[in-house]
């Protein structure tokens, strides 16, 4: 599959060449460049034509006195966005828009990125050069392609991520956009390195998660279930949801600018993965690693099926809360947080021992009552109604205990069974409650274990649509469970069993999709035997063959590994893969469908039939034998877990399999490190005998600006598109509607959306998203986002274009501002200046000016600090080291530093040759430095920086056609000049100093500066051929003097210290009214004197400390402080003023 296609180009423009680069909204054949300018001056012209015919006549001609001519601003008109048809490249030697727009900028990019097939893995060039690893027209290993050597493949240089599958539940969210902004980097920065890289997109069906979301809709839209339509239609209804929100995903992942290879796009569910898990199934089942049981499970009532801990949230309850249940009345609300004690009476006594529950009708499925064996309560009778007493000695009491009540037994009130009390030091604590335990082990994971233990009865008393069955009693079956607790309480005081209650905090599991109260209840089910893999995993972890980011998850993992429990994988719904367990009924023999042994496992019916032919004929030789496929389906994880492998091709023995098996890089949340990545480790293991991959870098997961979580319901959750093309408040709220929010949900989460964006999202682009979420992506577990940072990072976008569009200026000068300008032309009409053409090779010839040597060292260093940091998976560190070099070394200072020295000469006007060298010096540094900055940034923003480095002109020997597959740039040592970045950095520091004093003067204009190099007369010869750049870099500097001699350094100036190496002074005798400023500093200070004086007054008072509070205190104290150093300092200032007279 591939992302969906755009509208449909006109035909005449769909026939046009791949050169040409401009499409017509009316389709018909669009005009030439040249044509365009024509009709351009040709409208201006008759604009001006009609103007004049339209003015009215002079009555008589007026002289006016000559006037100076006005000068006015050149204003650069903004022209229309001209699109191209899909798939084509930009043409980017038309105008450059004034400002960024991130709509317009990543137009068309990703379509033509596709026609190219540069997503697809490319083999390394046999003679990569200094600009790319590939050659011009990449080699490429399209899947399973027969006609590729597909042993040219190192593994060594192939890098692999399986994107993990979003679910097709709904449209992805900005927790997603992280994901994939993280992925793609890491695709993207190993792609421009030379690795052959495969990113593989997909999609998880996530059957519990899409029949909830559709029956949800079914309900909400037709008021149907799926039980009215039947399980066939139902199923293709839910395809029908596959294929509208596969859709959607896929745009949204095309939006972000992901460089998945489409052309293997994998589907949980498609008939290839469907064979992965059949044959995962048999060959575990097989191993006897699949066995069948029955075991307690987490049971929704609402959903009707089995569910996984992942799928069951825990909700707090701070003590007695109504709380309204799915499938009752919605006026209608249950008790819960809770504790209810009753008593039951102990047979052949007038005896009653009182237990305590927070679910009093499961009191129908009580098979024991267990206590402490050291609780002195119940180890000796009283002549109370009770059991209570204490001895002296642990041995005494258990003796006791066991003379009282072992083998005794407590008598059901409503039911004929006799309920057994028992002695467990597990379960018990003998401080909660009454220390007596009820023991329901059908419906209580805790008292499971106790039955298991003690070889109890199971009674299971729940039908599986929540009704109580004839084990719960004739007065209590058919009941609804919650309406059964109710009927019990009432009953209990009827028979003056009741104890009373007590609030109770607690937490109830409650079902993630329906929000129903999850039951515990026995189910025969297929479960995976997890000890003897998850060891294996263990093993090959601590083996250094698997690594996990960052550590405290690898902590956990293994916690969780050693720790772990077997996998229930039934599930009883309709959307997902069909167990392909078959039970084997024979004719006239009795059976126990729970029973393993009685079932076969196989891909199909015939190989079922096949099995169970070679197991049982023997035996029973002239009996009928027929088949019967489970109607259970398979949990999710089963098939998501062989994610890895069955993306490419398993498990067929495929090329890709071969080539691209084990990945790199598994990227994921690590709120799912457990019950995904572990069990596809696992089951790589297993299966493939290797790990599915040698890296799991755990992300942040990303909360709202308050920190909490993304819930609908709180409307905080952030469609990436919104994001990247804003959204108003509106819009905002009719997205609301869409889903399957109730009404009172969705004035909620309008209020939210109101109180978080109350004017809408601002439009940002998909590279500032991008940018901001790996800048937000550190070690911490939670990410809270803030739209406005977003934002923020799209001015950042905005510098990048202001930048490079004025180095393009200095690179190939024009005439004007506009459009359409031409070259600069000297006086006679010829160009002013070549067109510019780089340097054949980046590599510094050594002649560079100081500040051109600072800047490639300090790429240099941007370069090592960003590929270390990519390296080390530190995306913030990467991205802050990006953005710091691009803001504060190219723009800040290396543009500002070469104004001067770039500027063309007029017309007419003679440049030295030694001019002319260091502006083509300069303009080659600036190409070097745009050029290998925006290869920096491209793999964190891949749309700006295409289209910025489009429209740089190429080195001549560089046919590197995108950005994407242009080398990244790496530390060369031919960059290296640290004593000369050494040097710069002490004279802008004196620029700063210089530029400091100046703004605590007030003055900004007509400045005479003076750098006295104290120590070196090598740097005063460095800052004397530097005059002009550092002259510069001080806004208002007239008059730049390097003096050898601090007697050189003229009267009347401040000065400052940098460093032992430097001074800086700047002359303010005559430009500063000294006696002015002497008496308003004087006026100041005598202001701040009075106030502390009044304040010390005060504090002063014999009471002071008594009356007045200790944060008023503190307050008068820190005020008065301020105020003695503004006193000190003002009087430096004055005695700084007098000097100057």
């Amino acid at each position: 599959m591939t992302p969906p296609p755009p509208a449909s180009a006109p035909a005449a423009v769909a026939s046009l060449s791949p050169d040409v680069a401009l499409a017509s909204p009316t389709g018909t054949e669009p005009p030439t460049k040249s044509a365009l300018k024509k009709m351009e001056k040709e409208a201006q012209l008759a604009a001006k034509k009609a103007l004049k015919a339209s003015s009215k006549p002079a009555a008589a001609p007026v002289v006016k006195k000559e006037k100076a001519p006005v000068v006015v601003k050149e204003v650069e008109v903004e022209q229309p966005f001209i699109d191209v048809p899909e798939g084509r490249k930009k043409d980017q030697s038309n105008y450059m828009a004034a400002s960024y727009n991130p709509l317009t900028v990543e137009k068309s990019w990703y379509s033509w990125w596709l026609k190219q097939e540069y997503f697809v893995p490319a083999l390394e060039s046999k003679n990569p050069t200094e600009f790319s690893f590939y050659d011009e027209n990449p080699v490429v290993a399209r899947k399973d392609d027969e006609n590729f050597d597909w042993t040219k493949l190192d593994p060594k240089r192939t890098f692999v991520i399986p994107a993990p599958p979003p679910n097709i539940t709904g449209s992805l969210h900005i927790g997603h956009a992280l994901a994939f902004g993280l992925q793609d980097t890491l695709i993207r920065w190993h792609r421009m390195r030379g690795f052959t890289t495969l990113y593989v997109p997909g999609f998880d069906h996530a059957g519990l998660s899409t029949q909830s979301v559709v029956e949800k809709r079914l309900a909400k839209d037709k008021g149907l279930t799926r039980h009215d339509l039947g399980r066939e239609k139902f199923l293709e209804v839910c395809q029908a949801w596959k294929e509208d929100y596969q859709q959607r995903i896929s745009n949204q992942i095309t939006r972000l600018g992901v460089s998945c290879d489409w052309s293997r796009v994998a589907f949980t569910m498609s008939p290839e993965m469907g064979k992965a898990v059949d044959a995962n199934f048999v060959r575990l089942h097989e191993d006897g690693i699949i066995y069948r049981a029955n075991r307690l499970v987490n049971w929704c009532v609402k959903m009707n099926t089995t569910l996984s801990n992942l799928e069951v949230d825990q909700k707090e309850l701070s003590g007695r809360t109504l709380l309204q249940v799915p499938g009752y009345e919605p006026n209608e609300k249950f008790e819960f947080g809770v504790i209810t004690s009753f008593a039951y009476h102990i047979e052949g006594s007038d005896e009653k021992i009182i237990i305590a529950t927070t679910r009093p009708e499961t009191m129908l499925g009580d098979t024991a009552i267990a206590v402490h064996p050291d609780d002195a309560r119940y180890t000796v009778h009283s002549t109370s109604s009770l059991l209570f007493v204490s001895r002296k000695t642990t041995a005494d009491l258990i003796e006791c205990f066991q003379q009282h009540l072992h083998g005794k037994f407590a008598l059901h009130p409503f039911l004929d069974r006799r309920i057994p009390i028992i002695v467990d030091d597990i379960v018990v604590d003998m401080a909660f409650g009454t220390g007596a335990v009820k023991i329901t082990p059908a419906h209580d994971p805790n008292d499971y274990e106790v039955g298991m233990r003690h070889k109890l009865e199971f009674i299971n008393i729940l039908n599986d649509d929540g009704t109580l069955n004839a084990n719960a009693g004739t007065e209590f079956q058919g009941m609804k469970r919650f309406h059964a607790r109710v009927a019990v309480i009432e009953k209990l005081k009827g028979m003056g069993l009741y104890e009373g209650d007590a609030d109770n905090p607690m937490a109830i599991p409650i079902c993630s999709k329906s929000g129903d109260i999850i039951e515990s209840v026995m189910k025969p089910q297929w479960w995976v035997s997890c000890k003897a893999m998850a060891q294996e995993a263990i093993k090959h972890t601590q083996a250094g063959e698997l690594k996990i980011r960052p550590k405290a998850s690898e902590d956990e993992w293994y916690r969780w590994l050693e720790n772990i429990q077997d996998w229930c994988i039934s599930r009883q719904l309709w959307y997902s893969h069909r167990c392909p367990a078959y039970f084997v009924k024979i004719e006239g023999v009795e059976q126990d469908r729970m029973d393993g042994e009685w079932w076969v496992a196989s891909e199909d019916a015939e190989g079922a039939n096949l099995k169970a032919e070679a197991k049982f004929r023997q035996k029973y030789p002239d009996a009928k034998i027929t088949l019967e496929q489970d109607e259970d389906v398979l949990d999710t994880w089963f098939s998501s877990g062989l994610w890895p492998f069955s993306i490419q091709g398993w498990p067929a023995n495929t090329p890709d399999l071969n080539a691209f098996y084990p990945a790199s890089v598994l990227e994921t949340g690590w709120d799912i490190l457990f019950f995904w990545v572990a069990r596809m480790v696992m089951l790589g293991l297993k299966l493939t005998g290797k790990v599915p991959f040698e890296e799991v870098f755990c992300h942040a997961m990303i909360r709202d600006a308050h920190g909490r979580k993304m819930s609908k319901s709180l409307g905080n959750v952030i469609d990436p598109i919104d994001v990247i093309e804003g959204s108003t408040l509106e819009a905002l709220h009719a997205q609301l509607r869409v889903g399957n929010l109730v009404e009172r949900e969705i004035i909620l989460a309008e209020k939210g959306q109101k109180k978080d964006f109350p004017n809408g999202i601002p439009q940002c682009g998909t590279d500032a998203l991008r940018f901001a979420l790996c800048n937000y992506s550190a070690a911490g577990r939670d990410i809270n986002l803030e739209i406005l940072r977003v934002e923020g990072y799209r001015k950042f976008c905005n510098k990048l274009w202001n930048a490079t569009k004025f180095a393009m200026a200095k690179l190939d000068p024009k005439t004007s501002l506009a459009t359409d300008a031409g070259p600069a032309l000297d006086a006679d009409g010829s160009r002013l200046y070549p067109a510019f053409v780089p340097a054949p090779s980046e590599k510094p010839t050594g002649s560079e000016s100081l500040v051109e040597k600072w800047i490639l060292h300090k790429l240099n260093l941007a370069t090592k600090k960003i590929n270390d940091a990519l390296e080390r998976r530190n995306f913030m560190d990467a991205t802050n080291d990006a953005y710091s070099f691009w803001l504060y070394e190219i723009c800040d200072v290396y543009i500002e530093a070469i104004k001067l020295v770039t500027d063309p000469r007029k017309p007419g006007e003679t440049h030295t040759a030694a001019q002319e060298a260091a502006r083509t010096s300069a303009q080659n540094t600036l190409y070097t430095v745009l050029d290998n900055g925006l290869r920096l940034l491209h793999p964190f923003m891949p749309f700006v920086t295409e289209e910025l480095w489009q429209r740089l002109p190429r080195r001549p020997t560089d046919k590197t056609k995108s950005i994407m597959l242009a080398r990244y740039p790496e530390p060369s040592a031919s960059r290296e000049f640290e004593k000369e970045a050494q040097d710069f950095d002490l004279a802008f520091a004196g620029a700063k100093a210089v530029r400091s004093i100046a703004t605590g003067y007030g003055v900004n204009s007509k400045l005479q500066v003076f750098f006295h190099a104290r120590q070196s007369p090598a740097f005063g010869k460095t800052l004397r051929e530097s005059a002009d750049t550092i002259s510069v870099l001080i806004k208002g500097c007239t008059a730049f003097t390097v003096v050898d001699a601090e007697a050189d350094i003229p009267e009347g100036c401040v000065s400052e210290n940098v460093s032992p190496e430097l001074s800086v002074s700047l002359l303010l005798k005559g430009v500063i009214n000294v006696d002015a400023e002497v008496a308003k500093a004087e006026k100041k200070r005598a202001f701040a004197q009075l106030g502390l004086a009044k304040l010390k007054e005060g504090m002063s008072a014999p009471d002071y400390e008594t009356k007045k509070p200790e944060n008023v205190r503190e307050k008068e104290a820190t005020k008065a402080h301020d105020l003695e150093v503004e006193i000190d300092s003002l009087a430096s200032s004055i005695e700084s003023f007098l000097r100057l007279k």
